[in-house]
């Protein structure tokens, strides 16, 4: 009875000997007729998707080496920051300044809107109002004075809203302490627009300064709902 014991568990040892032998051939590819005789039909096709791992995963260098050309692939796919109109105006800004005859703190300029060059020059569209508006703020942000002359000397209170800008010169004060005017033309071309930025004195007519730029199509086709800057076209003065 004893031998007969010692027998199962002699069989026993073998067989977990041969599973053994078999995890390690699939986990090392060693696929020789050894490892063939240790198991065969359904309980090797079994254990194969159990056990079966790359040898490649199990080296740690290789695999940081994969995460980190995956992450890098990834992020050169992956969507540009959306941009606007500000953008672009930031950098004509910086060139507006670095080519400055004289860079003076206490210069008072008035914002004007930008025209197409080959329109009329008393009209203008959401694109033109957009870059006066974005050129005040740079233009502050520099530290150079800035006059917003659209401003009343009173506020219009309404039932729809509470006023203090207003485009109707009637209501502005005629004269204004400004020395310099920041504005420039539009002019459309394929896939986008150019700006041609000036900085102007008003009493001597020269340009103190200059600056160009190009804004994408997409850019400007942002600033419109239903695209086409034609159907905003504003008179200024109305």
């Amino acid at each position: 009875m004893k031998k007969i014991h010692s027998l199962l568990l002699l069989c026993l040892a073998m067989l977990s000997g041969c599973a053994s032998w078999e995890r390690y051939s699939l986990l090392t590819g060693n696929d020789d007729a050894e490892s063939e005789v240790a198991l065969q039909g359904p309980a090797k096709q079994s254990l194969k998707p159990q056990y079966y791992v790359s040898p490649a995963l199990y080296n740690g260098e290789a695999y940081q080496a994969t995460q980190q050309a995956a992450q890098k692939l990834q992020s050169q796919y992956q969507p540009q920051a959306a941009v606007n109109v500000n953008h672009y105006v930031q950098s004509m800004m910086h060139d507006l300044v670095a080519n400055l005859d004289l860079v003076n703190p206490q210069m008072v300029i008035g914002m004007t809107s930008f025209v197409y060059l080959d329109g009329p020059y008393d009209q203008t569209d959401l694109l033109g109002n957009q870059l006066s508006e974005s050129f005040m703020h740079e233009v502050h942000q520099f530290g150079l004075g800035v006059i917003d002359f659209k401003t009343t000397d009173y506020i219009r209170v309404t039932p729809q809203g509470d006023f203090v800008f207003s485009r109707d010169f009637m209501e502005l004060k005629e004269e204004q302490p400004i020395e310099f005017v920041l504005g420039g033309t539009l002019v459309r071309h394929q896939g986008g627009t150019l700006i041609n930025a000036r900085l102007v004195s008003v009493a001597s007519k020269k340009v103190a300064a200059t600056a160009q730029g190009f804004i994408p199509q997409q850019v400007v086709d942002a600033l419109y709902q239903s695209g086409g800057s034609e159907k905003l076209l504003l008179k200024q003065g109305e």
